[in-house]
């Protein structure tokens, strides 16, 4: 389960090419498992998310790029925070998954999710449906993606999704665990009861947690789970640097980059955990303090500096320690 783990969000980067991004992001990668981190997530999107950057800012595809960054790191658990269940066919799903467990030695995670980002459906022509049909589809999926990457034939005459007897060999070489993402106390909790290894809250603050906790210990009883089954982490947005001083001057550089006036850095500054190591580790732990069992953390504004990483993993690591 993901103790620790590092989220890369961001592909624009001061002084780097559109061409040297690839080589910032192993470089990511590398700096992360070297500093303790267990997990490196990406982002599954094609176009960067509001309050990172804007629509037209450089963003990989998910699956491509963990297959990549397997050839370049040992030990670190490979995952997209989180899958969209929209943009691929639950079938196709479990054999792209399937392939990164193998190419990276046993290395995969698979993290859901509903799907959120209508902007980027309609411009790309991905079905967005009602919220209600997104967690519909993806509870469909679920029920062919589990099987398959289990080691199960699979068949589902369902409303989204129709498969006969779907197959896949060659099996994973792991056993991939599943990570839900998401906060929703009635329909995503309720997932993480039925299906999941881990959740991972994605939004909200630190006071709301334990009554997510209880939600999710609820559904739990409800359907016979025992909960101490379940890690549950949270995602946060961070940027550190070893001194004040020096965090305002990252963000500053990627101010630059972005084309952020003082009225967005103002914004980023209250979104972000922001500052000194002593200012970041205190809130890291009063997030653990809530109960949960694991951060995923990310750097959005100076993850590209690889020494930004490594102090970070000696914080989260001080900070998650039982």
């Amino acid at each position: 389960m993901t103790r620790l783990g590092y989220q890369i969000p961001n592909f624009t980067y001061p002084g780097v090419d559109e061409a040297d991004i690839f080589s910032n992001v192993v470089a990511q990668a590398k700096a992360a498992e070297a500093a303790g981190f267990d997990r490196v997530f990406v982002m599954d999107h094609f176009y960067q998310l509001p309050g990172i950057g804007a629509p037209h800012e450089p963003m990989f595809e998910s699956y491509s790029l963990l297959a990549a960054l397997a050839q370049h790191t040992e030990t670190v658990r490979l995952s997209a925070l989180v899958t969209g269940n929209t943009y691929r066919h639950p079938t196709l799903l479990a054999k792209a998954i399937t392939a990164l467990d193998h190419v990276s030695g046993g290395r995969a995670s698979l993290g859901m999710g509903a799907g959120w980002f209508e902007l980027e459906h309609d411009s790309l022509g991905y079905e967005f449906n009602t919220f209600t049909e997104r967690f519909r589809k993806l509870e469909e999926a679920l029920q062919i993606i589990l099987p398959m990457i289990r080691g199960e034939k699979v068949s589902l005459d369902g409303d989204y999704y129709h498969v006969i007897d779907a197959v896949n060999s060659p099996a994973p070489i792991s056993r991939i665990p599943l990570m839900i993402g998401g906060s929703g106390e009635k329909k995503t909790l309720r997932m993480v009861a039925q299906y999941a290894d881990e959740s991972n809250l994605s939004s909200g603050s630190a006071e709301e947690i334990p009554r997510k906790l209880e939600a999710l210990e609820a559904h739990c009883q409800r359907l016979g789970r025992d909960r101490s089954e379940i890690k549950v982490t949270k995602l946060t947005m961070g940027m550190v640097a070893p001194t004040m001083e020096e965090a305002e001057a990252d963000l500053r550089e990627m101010a630059g980059v972005k084309g952020w006036n003082d009225e967005i850095m103002d914004m980023v500054r209250s979104i972000l955990i922001f500052g000194d190591p002593d200012t970041v580790g205190e809130q890291l732990r009063a997030l653990m303090d809530t109960g949960i069992d694991g951060l995923t953390i990310n750097l959005p504004a100076n993850g590209h500096n690889t020494d930004r990483i490594g102090l970070l993993g000696e914080i989260g690591l001080a900070a998650t320690a039982k």
